[in-house]
């Protein structure tokens, strides 16, 4: 191997780490011819196809942004409606209370007023057979208390008008003794 080293350094040749001059400018023309091409062609499509995905992701988080907006809202509007829905049934339910409380006092109210009517058609009737019953017993009793006196005075009390006066003074002495029994 040292051989051939030797020889290819006597001939001439350069071996493959050696600086040639003409391939150094040739490859600089290439690479530069290269660096024109892809920075003319190339380096615009990508910054075209880098602007579009940059807007598209931007358009797409603006998009996403307005969506979550909207919805807030959306909640936002629900939540109100649903407060407003809960402060309307709370009405509805105190009204309802209030309707049941006014139709408990009505119907107390009406049966108060029908208890009253009973108890004053009730005493009505009653004061009516008391008269009737005094009516009759003061008949009865003016009949028998003439029987009677006619008997004990031994003369006939059969004169209407003498014996409506003997029993109108005999009641009306009975009822001033009784007021008078009252009073003391």
């Amino acid at each position: 191997m040292q051989t051939f080293l030797i020889s290819a350094a006597e001939e001439g040749d350069h071996g493959p780490l050696a600086f040639v001059p003409v391939e150094f400018v040739l490859s600089l023309v290439i690479f530069g011819i290269l660096f024109f091409l892809i920075w003319k062609f190339v380096t615009p499509k990508f910054e075209a196809t880098f602007a579009e995905r940059t807007q598209a992701i931007e358009g797409g988080i603006a998009a996403a942004e307005s969506k979550q907006a909207e919805a807030d809202a959306k909640l936002a509007e629900l939540e109100q409606q649903l407060a407003d829905a809960r402060h309307e049934a709370a009405r509805i339910r105190e009204e309802a209370r209030e309707q049941g409380a006014a139709i408990v006092a009505e119907m107390r109210e009406q049966a108060q007023a029908e208890s009253t009517r009973i108890l004053d058609h009730g005493k009505a009737q009653i004061e009516a057979e008391r008269q009737q019953a005094v009516t009759s017993l003061r008949a009865e009793v003016g009949s028998l208390a003439t029987g009677l006196a006619g008997r004990i005075v031994g003369e006939s009390l059969e004169d209407d008008a003498r014996q409506a006066r003997v029993v109108e003074r005999f009641l009306a002495d009975l009822e001033a003794s009784e007021t008078a029994a009252k009073d003391a």
